[in-house]
């Protein structure tokens, strides 16, 4: 018995491993620092309200979009996916959808879930710091 509990530890410490992603998206390091008091977020300080960060390494791949969902916050990639990184592959927001211009597939704003593609929009963990400012990590 105490060979079949030795060995289901073994395997359960084995299949431990980094988060994995359902996109096709390579790995990046993300881990920013968001300052809500500057111009470019303003629309965060409200509940509903959603910004987008700038296109820079540092802010994934295509840039994230932040949404502020009653004082919590979610993050989520800008990049399609579902596809290579390509000049169409930065996805818009109307509010509820992140849309991929390649093909029009859709994301829910709630999830990343697609009823469109099998992969999920990227979400990022986000710690608030502070009422003016987040931290934006990969998981």
């Amino acid at each position: 018995m105490k060979q079949l509990f030795f060995l289901l530890f073994i395997l359960a410490f084995l299949s431990c491993d980094d988060t994995q992603y359902n996109d096709l998206l390579p790995d990046r390091v993300v881990d920013v620092t968001i300052n809500l008091s500057l111009p470019i977020y303003v629309d965060l300080q409200i509940p509903g309200g959603w910004s987008e960060t700038p296109i820079t390494p540092e802010y994934g791949f295509k840039g994230i979009f932040l949404i502020n969902r009653n004082s919590s916050y979610v993050a989520f990639e800008r990049a399609c996916p579902h596809l290579t990184i390509t000049a169409c592959s930065r996805m818009s927001f109307d509010g509820l959808f992140f849309k991929c211009p390649c093909d029009n597939s859709t994301f829910s704003s709630l999830d990343g879930s697609s009823s469109d593609v099998p992969y999920q929009a990227r979400e990022y963990h986000v710690q608030v710091i502070n009422a003016s400012t987040l931290r934006i990590t990969n998981y």
